[in-house]
Order: structure tokens, then C-alpha cells, then sequence
């Protein structure tokens, strides 16, 4: 995948969250702890978007940085987290572009919107945040109208994909003997540029620009940016052109 690519997602990304966050209120200056922190006091869910949006490109910037210093473990464990984010901005725009919120929406900004920390203490609060379980979330974008002709596919699909990563996220077996190699073999820390597993992960990052520039896309049609939209678009379309996918 050509670099200049990258670079121009990354740069589209940069220039579409600024565009996008001035259509939205704000954030506000708010007392914490005899200080202040930023926060958007109407938690709509474009604001909601906007702050996923902004995970993204950053999110990118340091898989490629995790890549180029061979650091594939976490460089996959960061490409799920990446992958994650680009559901919820899916997951957010769709009722903004077709209608129709459920009460599932309602219950996902509640959470994302919940402070952990007490404004007056800066002490963690006791309650747990209730965070609507993953498998909703695919499922109700599987059954939208953006969604592939087999929804149950879809979501099998993401399931396999995430089941597959979770195994760098929570260090399971498989996935750090991957680390160990050479002659003799040892465990590798310091990164494994070099190592046969570079390739793949080379490959594999831009699965995640892709992914991501489409979120930036569908969110740029939720907050009826044309412009914005049709430059995403545009970049959607080199990436799969580039790699095969029509």
C-alpha cells in the first residue's frame, strides 16, 4: 500500500474532524477539582461522534509508529481498539442519516457520556459504568441499510475478526509465541522488524485506514457534509481499488 496513501487519509481525517466539530456545539470549560476540564454538556450523539472521530487518525498514527519499530503485538492489539471505534461512529450515524433511534442509542451515550471520576474529589466513583455490550452494536449494524445482503454474515464476520485480535489485547498464548523465534530462539521485546511476521502486519494495517476512512465517510453523510463526504468517498474508493475489494 503506497505511504502517500496514509498520509492523505490522515490528512482528510485531520481536516474532516474540524469540519464536523464546528457543526456541533462545543465543548464547555466545567469545574473539576479546583481546576476545570472540557466537556460537551449536551451529550448529543454528534458530539459523541466527533470525540470517536478524533481516536481515530490518532489511533492510526500510533499503529504505523508500533509498526515501523516492530512492535506487531501491540500494533494488532491498537488495530481492534481502532476497529471498535469505527462501529460506534457507524453505530451513531446510522439513525442520524435513516431514522428510527432505539433505545439502545439512548443507553450507549448514557454510558459514554458517564464521568468516572467525582468533580469535587477527583476520587473514582463506585458504580461501574454500564457499557452496551459489543455484540448490539454489530447487530444493529447489520441490520441497517447500510449493512451487507447477509447480515448474519456480517456479524459473523466481526466476531471472527475481533475473537481473532482479542487474543493480542489479552496476551493468550498463540498470539505472544509469536514473539519467539530466531537462533537461538528467545523471546523478542525490543521489536521484531525483520521477523517473518512483519509482512503480514505490513498488509494488515491498511485493513484499518480503510476501515476508518469509511466511519469518517458515514459520519460525514450523518451531519450532512457533502464535500467532506465525497473526499472520503473518494479516498474509500482508492482503498479498494488498491487492494482488490471490487
Amino acid at each position: 500500500m503506497p505511504a502517500r496513501l496514509y498520509q492523505e487519509t490522515l490528512d482528510e481525517m485531520d481536516l474532516a474532524l474540524i469540519a464536523l466539530a464546528e457543526l456541533t456545539p462545543p465543548p464547555h470549560a466545567v469545574p473539576f477539582k479546583g481546576g476545570f476540564v472540557y466537556r460537551h454538556i449536551e451529550q448529543l450523539p454528534q458530539q459523541a461522534i466527533v470525540q470517536k472521530l478524533a481516536r481515530l487518525p490518532s489511533g492510526l498514527r500510533a499503529a504505523a509508529s508500533l509498526l515501523e519499530t516492530g512492535f506487531f503485538q501491540e500494533q494488532a492489539a491498537l488495530q481492534r481498539l481502532i476497529d471498535e471505534i469505527g462501529e460506534d461512529v457507524i453505530f451513531l450515524s446510522i439513525p442520524l442519516i435513516y431514522g428510527g433511534e432505539q433505545p439502545v442509542h439512548t443507553e450507549y451515550l448514557q454510558a459514554f457520556f458517564a464521568e468516572e471520576f467525582d468533580p469535587a474529589t477527583g476520587l473514582p466513583n463506585t458504580q461501574d459504568r454500564p457499557m452496551v455490550r459489543r455484540k448490539k452494536i454489530r447487530a444493529y449494524i447489520a441490520q441497517s441499510p447500510i449493512a451487507t445482503p447477509d447480515p448474519s454474515g456480517h456479524i459473523g464476520a466481526s466476531r471472527t475478526l475481533s475473537k481473532a485480535y482479542s487474543g493480542y489485547v489479552h496476551a493468550a498464548s498463540p498470539q505472544i509465541m509469536d514473539m519467539y523465534g530466531g537462533d537461538p530462539p528467545r523471546f523478542h521485546t525490543s521489536g521484531m522488524l525483520g521477523t517473518p511476521r512483519e509482512p503480514e502486519h505490513r498488509q494488515d494495517i491498511a485493513n484499518y485506514f480503510y476501515r476508518s476512512a469509511t466511519a469518517y465517510a458515514v459520519a460525514a453523510r450523518a451531519f450532512g457534509n457533502q464535500p467532506v463526504f465525497n473526499r472520503l468517498f473518494a479516498l474509500c474508493v482508492k482503498y479498494e481499488a488498491t487492494m482488490g475489494i471490487r
